[in-house]
C-alpha cells in the first residue's frame, strides 16, 4: 500500500530511512563546501561570527542610553 497523501509524509520505515539518508547527504555536502569557502576557520560550536563591515545600530544605541538612564 502506497502513501498517497498531499504533502508526501510517510510512515515506511524504508522511506523514512532513505529521506535521512538523503538528509545526511546534503548536510555532509554543504558542511564539505562551507569548509573549502572559509578555509578550515576553526569555530566552537554555536559561535556566531559577526560581519566586520556592520555599521552600529543607533536605534539600539539610543536604547541602550535610555534604559541605563532609567537604572
Amino acid at each position: 500500500m502506497t502513501d498517497s497523501t498531499p504533502n508526501g509524509l510517510t510512515n515506511d520505515p524504508q522511506e523514512l530511512l532513505q529521506a535521512k539518508q538523503q538528509a545526511d547527504k546534503q548536510k555532509a555536502q554543504f558542511s564539505s563546501f562551507v569548509r573549502s569557502v572559509s578555509g578550515e576557520v576553526p569555530t566552537e560550536k554555536g559561535q556566531v561570527v559577526e560581519p566586520q563591515h556592520r555599521e552600529t545600530d543607533q536605534q539600539n544605541n539610543m536604547k541602550d542610553v535610555e534604559n541605563r538612564m532609567l537604572e
